[in-house]
């Protein structure tokens, strides 16, 4: 049975767990087989009509799965040659994003991602995947290096929220997430955002802000939890399964809707979600050329005034030549030092 069973999971998961055990019976007495493939039959079904009409409070549940493929699942699956980064060059290192270059269908891109963890120990490690600023610094720092080299972007949400401790307010988690908005809004790379879990609030932002924004058929993107939303409005967090339902919170209610989220209907769909839209977003070389020539620095109107007034100097029959500001220069210093009292 799975470490882990969702209670309307139950009759399914016990289900299966009889078509395994029948199968290992199969394997060394024939007349198992039909009653095997029967029983298989019996489970698919009920799965389908299981799973076919969730509430939305279940979707919530199964998207916080600890089941469910993470960000770093992803990266192995999809990613070649990927080679983490840490820090943020100001605090330090947060667990609870992980980002860094890699190689997606032999392009180079970066990837940036929540990442909760399994065990008891991960999960403490990286804070059950919400972010501090240092993580969302080190995102920003990411962005802007994918911005500076060219490189498309891909973010995996699965975050229940920013974390909301006093060391992180201490240490201007808004204004972190800010910045990333910020990097995200600035950068001239595409970025593709998928919603693979949980995308909480600000913190989900951080990592939201996309040319594409894909939510899996069980993920969620709210601005805020079914319980906090039931503890604002009753003052009763176990009314959950309400709010879930009245938020509109799940993958099917953005397609509905006139909002540019797009929902795929299972984990592999990513692949094709993102290989498509990364293939339609891609910038042409000659506007690769026109673009780098736009990142130099402009010119100040101070600066500008200064070559004014230098060129109009030289052109003035009455502005001294070089040679003789020199000799002037020399002579001032000279008669500065002769004044000097000596000791």
């Amino acid at each position: 049975m799975a470490s882990h069973v969702l209670p309307f999971e139950k009759p399914v998961v016990d289900l299966v767990a009889r078509v395994r055990e029948l199968r290992a019976l199969a394997e060394n007495d024939k007349r198992f087989e039909s009653e095997l493939r029967r029983l298989e039959e019996k489970a698919g079904r009920l799965a389908r009509e299981l799973f076919a009409d969730l509430s939305p409070w279940q979707k919530v549940q199964l998207c916080r799965h600890p089941n469910r493929p993470y960000t770093l699942d992803y990266i192995n699956h999809l990613i070649e040659d990927f080679v983490e980064m840490h820090g943020d060059r100001r605090f330090g290192d947060d667990p609870a994003i992980v980002g860094g270059i890699g190689r997606y269908h032999g392009r180079s891109v970066v990837v940036v991602g929540h990442q909760k963890g399994r065990t008891t120990k991960e999960k403490a490690m990286r804070n059950f995947g919400q972010a501090q600023p240092e993580g969302n610094r080190k995102a920003s720092r990411l962005y802007e290096l994918a911005d500076r080299f060219g490189m498309p972007i891909l973010t995996f949400v699965d975050t229940a929220g920013a974390y909301p401790g006093i060391g992180a307010e201490e240490r201007g988690q808004s204004e972190a997430i800010g910045a990333c908005l910020a990097a995200m809004s600035r950068a001239r790379v595409p970025i593709i955002t998928t919603i693979i879990g949980e995308g909480g609030s600000g913190g989900a932002l951080a990592l939201g802000v996309g040319n594409r924004v894909h939510v899996l058929e069980y993920g969620t993107y709210s601005v805020i939890s079914p319980e906090g939303c039931a503890s604002i409005l009753w003052k009763d967090g176990a009314k959950a399964d309400e709010a879930a339902a009245r938020l509109r919170i799940t993958a099917p209610s953005f397609s509905n809707s006139r909002s540019s989220i797009a929902w795929s209907t299972s984990p592999p769909a990513v692949r094709i979600r993102t290989t498509r839209p990364l293939r339609a977003l891609s910038t042409p070389p000659s506007a690769k050329r026109s673009r780098s020539c736009s990142r130099r620095r402009p010119t100040s109107s101070f600066a500008i005034a200064t070559i004014a007034s230098a060129s109009s100097a030289r052109s003035s029959p009455e502005a001294p030549s070089s040679a003789s500001s020199a000799q002037n220069a020399t002579r001032t210093r000279q008669e500065r030092d002769n004044n000097v009292p000596h000791a």
